[in-house]
């Protein structure tokens, strides 16, 4: 109570008494400080009890003050004498002695103002940044300190300093030698002056020199000197002297920046980790290589990153309904204030589940911040660490409900994830990195993605729709490799096709335009009436493509676009038909789709380099066996069960392939959308597996009564159109005619809208 009387008499004092130059005041605010360890003797007072905050403060006043009367850049002798002085060493050792207790708050304060409110650079001069340095090391030693919050506050104020200017993290490398901090180029550009840089040990006074100055100032700096050594030898008596540690200030190999703030990662204050974690995002962006190069090799950065993951992951019950993992609200990392019991729609695990999908979009945005070497190795660590050291074994497992939670888990992430190194790596991680062609032999060569494609067509409906839907959201993602790993190396060489070189017999065309013995689109078989004596539908038939003829294909090879759209529309025969029926379902309500997912598709698509034109006949070797892949193979085998599978998988199997459709690369669309194409022999389109569909149908109809009439009341009920009423017989494939129908109409809006884009200048 006394001390606090005095310091408000002193104030009152200081009011009253003139003012002295800022200088003087500052070295009287200096000696004030000092001299309470020389007078006191009572140590273990708080220093909350002392003058000590007051003369802090109004020293700090002062350098602002200075520093507003001056033109930027210029350093007034306040400043000057603090630098000089190694006032901020001797503070540090206060603070680190912690002597009167609460001094180690106080510093921290101190630095983080001057840090913060001195506008002209601090960081670059020696007796600044070492000091700083120092006092990083002792930050995040102790959780759940009474300094927490200083000490963040410090660390991220240091952090903005070297986001501002990136070089002088090269001063808290402590890789670097001492001699190294002397020469650097920082150390030289402090007063713009490289001259003065030359001896870092020799403190830059900013004065004039000796023989440039008046008696009257040579006198007053010989007066200041002998004041600071008074309180050099002050310290010196009470053991605290800084300059000890000089020698061992770079023997250590660790980026302590980052560590401190890492150590800071682990308070049970959930504030203080928001704040570490920000500052941790500002030095990964730094874009100095050997501070990326010591934060992934030197500090324990990754290791946070794939542990928490882990703990988080490992934190989620074994079992989740899928339909929650998918719709759970977006997370943002810093913005995690769940509260369970406000939540009206909590479900089991909701907490665990948006605790690490917080932590994975803080890994995900960590990721795509940082410097792009920092970032590669940030990202391969999760891929390493965390997706096949504890993800893989749960997606491989044969537990069917570990394996629907696990890939519907999967399935988030690959939805959350944005940063382009975490999204590469995940992808490896899923699809493994081969890119030549693959074959039956050689499907399992990388176990995880042939596991997840056969859980395409798992014998759980459940299983299959999840697998299909996290192919489906992968599909969408821009990057190359998913497309060319799953697809296109199979196409490259375009041995699906079967090449005849053109003849003087192809070329003799009769009056109503055909090739002699070609069968018009009107007149294939596939559209006539069908009887139960009716045989045309051989397997002869069945395999090949719709004939080509000569107003088929445009000069550039092309196939004209209304002879494939009516190819797509016309394959489901009338009786087959509902849609007509009923209004807002017909096939133009796909092309306004068609056109709008086709235009995101080729803006993720313009930077792949992709050709316009099918690579020539000549240059592909057509002498290999074509194999679709397994992929396709897969989407296949599903799509020709069409009629026997739930309505569910159907629509699911639909959506992966019109996505593929989509994409605009010459190969995908002969192979999936050029009815025309002439295929070589036992090979397959998605053409022809919808023919043989509709062969398959065509011969069902005819052993169902009243099929139209059923087939329309099961599309108004799909619809919501009319209640529902008693089962119907057969439906599923009066569902599955349903989806056919509206596929064949999707496929020939997207083969009308990408033939107009490629015709379009």
């Amino acid at each position: 109570m006394f001390s606090k009387f005095t310091s408000i008499l002193q104030h009152a004092v200081e009011a009253l008494a003139p003012s002295l130059p800022l200088q003087e005041d500052f070295v009287y605010h200096w000696k004030a400080i000092t001299h309470y360890y020389i007078e006191t003797s009572d140590d273990k007072a708080p220093v909350t009890d002392t003058n000590i905050p007051s003369h802090l403060e109004q020293m700090l006043d002062i350098l602002i003050q200075e520093e507003n009367e001056r033109e930027f850049g210029e350093t007034g002798p306040c400043m000057e004498y603090l630098l000089h002085h190694k006032i901020l060493e001797t503070l540090y050792t206060l603070g680190k002695a912690d002597c009167p207790p609460g001094m180690k708050q106080q510093v921290l304060g101190f630095y983080t103002k001057l840090l913060g409110r001195i506008r002209q650079p601090l960081l670059p001069h020696i007796n600044v940044h070492r000091p700083v340095q120092k006092l990083v090391r002792l930050c995040g030693e102790v959780l759940a300190a009474p300094t927490e919050n200083e000490e963040i506050q410090f660390l991220c104020i240091v952090c903005a300093k070297l986001k501002q200017d990136p070089y002088l993290v090269n001063f808290f490398l402590e890789n670097k030698s001492k001699a190294s901090f002397a020469r650097g180029p920082a150390s030289e550009s402090f007063l713009g002056n490289p001259e003065k840089a030359k001896n870092a040990s020799t403190p830059d006074t900013g004065q004039p020199l000796a023989a440039d100055k008046t008696g009257a100032e040579s006198a007053r700096e010989t007066e200041l000197s002998q004041q600071a050594d008074e309180v050099s030898v002050s310290l010196n008596q009470l053991g605290m002297s800084s300059e000890g540690e000089a020698a061992a200030n770079h023997s250590s190999h660790n980026y302590n920046l980052v560590n401190s703030l890492l150590n800071l990662t682990k308070s049970p204050d959930g504030r203080i980790v928001v704040k570490a974690c920000e500052g941790l995002m500002l030095l990964v962006s730094l874009p100095e290589p050997a501070a990326a190069k010591c934060l992934t090799e030197n500090t324990a950065l990754c290791e946070l990153l794939t542990e928490r993951l882990t703990v988080f992951y490992r934190a989620l019950p074994q079992s989740m309904d899928p339909l929650d993992i998918e719709t759970v609200e977006s997370v943002n990392w810093g913005l995690d204030a769940y509260n369970l019991k406000e939540d009206a729609t909590a479900f089991p695990g909701k907490r665990a589940l948006i605790s690490f999908l917080s932590w994975l979009d803080y890994c995900d945005q960590l990721i795509k911040e940082a410097q792009k070497m920092a970032a590669v190795k940030l990202a391969r660590a999760v891929r390493e660490r965390f997706l096949v050291s504890v993800m893989e074994p749960q997606l491989m497992q044969t537990s069917e409900i570990g394996i629907l939670t696990s890939t519907a888990l999967l399935n988030r992430i690959i939805r959350q994830v944005t940063s382009e190194a975490l999204l590469q790596e995940t992808i490896y991680f899923i699809l493994g990195e081969q890119r030549e062609p693959e074959t039956l032999r050689d499907i399992n060569r990388y176990p995880l993605r042939h596991r997840l494609i056969e859980h395409c067509d798992h014998l759980s409906d459940e299983i299959s729709i999840m697998t299909l839907r996290m192919f489906e959201h992968l599909l969408q993602k821009p990057n190359e490799h998913i497309i060319s790993n799953l697809v296109l190396r199979n196409l490259e060489e375009r041995n699906y096709a079967e090449f005849k070189p053109p003849c003087q017999e192809d070329k003799d065309v009769v009056e109503n335009g055909q090739i002699p013995g070609a069968v018009d689109l009107e007149e294939d078989p596939l559209f006539t009436d069908f009887s139960p004596d009716n045989r045309v539908l051989s397997a002869d038939w069945l395999s090949v493509s719709p004939p080509q003829t000569p107003d088929h294909t445009k000069p550039d090879g092309k196939t004209e676009v209304h002879k494939i759209v009516n190819s797509f529309l016309c394959l489901v025969p009338d009786e087959a038909k509902s849609s007509y029926h009923v209004e807002g379902t017909g096939y133009d309500t796909y092309l306004r789709d068609a056109h709008r997912q086709f235009r995101d598709y080729c803006a993720i698509c313009l930077r792949w380099d992709w050709p316009g034109t099918p690579k020539p006949f000549e240059k592909c070797n057509l002498d290999s066996r074509f194999f679709e892949g397994h992929f396709l193979k897969t989407l296949f085998d599903r799509m020709g069960r069409i009629l026997d599978q739930p309505y569910d998988v159907n629509l699911q199997v639909t959506s992966v392939l019109s996505k593929l459709a989509l994409f605009p690369h010459p190969h995908i669309h002969e192979y999936l959308l050029d009815p025309y194409v002439n295929l070589a022999p036992c090979c397959r389109s998605l053409f022809s597996v919808i023919v043989r569909v509709v062969g398959d149908l065509m011969l069902r109809i005819q052993r169902i009564p009243d099929f139209t009439p059923k087939l329309l009341l099961v599309r108004k009920r799909l619809l919501g159109l009319e209640p529902e009423g008693p089962s119907i017989d057969h439906m599923t494939l009066l569902e599955g005619v349903i989806v056919l129908e509206e596929f064949c109409k999707e496929l020939a809006a997207i083969a009308f809208v990408k033939f107009h884009a490629s015709t379009t200048p």
